[in-house]
């Protein structure tokens, strides 16, 4: 059996010494931008792999024209991938310290190159740490595989396509940012506040419980539906940002059962970069 959007801590931890699973750490503050690491080398779950986000979940960010967070090239994903010991066939959990906040990128990022085997933590670090399950320290390695992808470039989209179809019925544009940044009361991030205008505030904390684990599937699928209306999940566009947190979203949409939305990749920081986009605020 293969998991492909949550993975439960007894599940996880009966699997540990399979060498077909394999677990990353995805902890990152972008406060603190090697905390992450700092606190995977001190105690990680045995066998992990660690997935920096600046480092291998993102591309070369190029001032004025890209987001904070662009995508690597496929080329480049696919030798960390290799680096990291995933290939077909390979049952990838993925886990952080913040409800998923961070991992769901890595998620989503296997899904965008064809690894559909790959499932979050649900409850993460903390829902491991909690049963007193064992850990590790230092840095762990796997034996490097053949990664072969198979992009999904239907998953993404460019601040071209988010123009062409924010005011359009017929889709559905998710903003995966607080509330108040949503607004453009507060941004604590990027040069400019407020939103992509057509935009439908949906928090990402939204998904989860209060013990950060994520609602069950019903509850999520009557949140998303409220915001959906009648537009199919392959018409609604995600963004957050800077690509992460959105991916959280996509991961929630994914386990309610409602498909595949899209990634606008770029997110809000990309979208500040052309003098003249309209934002939005209120």
């Amino acid at each position: 059996m293969s998991y492909t959007t949550l993975v439960t801590v007894p599940e996880l931890n009966l699997h540990i010494a399979d060498n077909n699973w394999a677990a990353v750490d995805c902890r990152f503050s972008l406060g603190e931008t090697e905390r992450g690491r700092r606190d995977y080398l001190q105690a990680h779950i045995p066998k992990a792999v660690y997935a920096h986000l600046n480092e291998d979940l993102s591309g070369t960010v190029i001032t004025g024209k890209t987001g904070r967070h662009p995508l690597p090239s496929v080329a480049l994903f696919t030798e960390i991938l290799a680096d990291w010991g995933i290939a077909s066939g390979i049952q990838v959990v993925v886990y952080d310290d913040a409800g998923g906040a961070i991992a769901a990128r890595l998620w989503w990022m296997l899904n965008w190159v064809g690894h559909e085997e790959v499932a979050l933590l649900d409850g993460g670090w903390q829902a491991w740490q909690s049963r007193g399950l064992p850990v590790a320290s230092g840095r762990e390695y796997r034996p490097r595989k053949h990664f072969e992808a198979h992009a999904r470039p239907e998953a993404t989209v460019d601040a071209g396509r988010v123009e062409e179809i924010r005011n359009d019925p017929h889709h559905l544009l998710l903003d995966a940012r607080s509330v108040v940044r949503f607004r453009g009361e507060v941004e604590p991030i990027d040069p400019v506040a407020g939103h992509i205008p057509g935009a439908v505030s949906a928090p990402y904390e939204e998904n989860l419980t209060s013990e950060g684990t994520f609602l069950p599937p019903e509850t999520l699928r009557r949140h998303f539906e409220n915001l959906l209306k009648a537009v199919p999940s392959e018409n609604v566009i995600c963004y957050c940002g800077s690509g992460v947190t959105a991916t959280h979203n996509l991961l929630a949409l994914a386990h309610a059962g409602l498909g595949r939305g899209r990634l606008y990749a770029g997110s809000w920081s990309e979208w500040i970069t052309v003098p003249g986009r309209p934002v939005a605020k209120g």
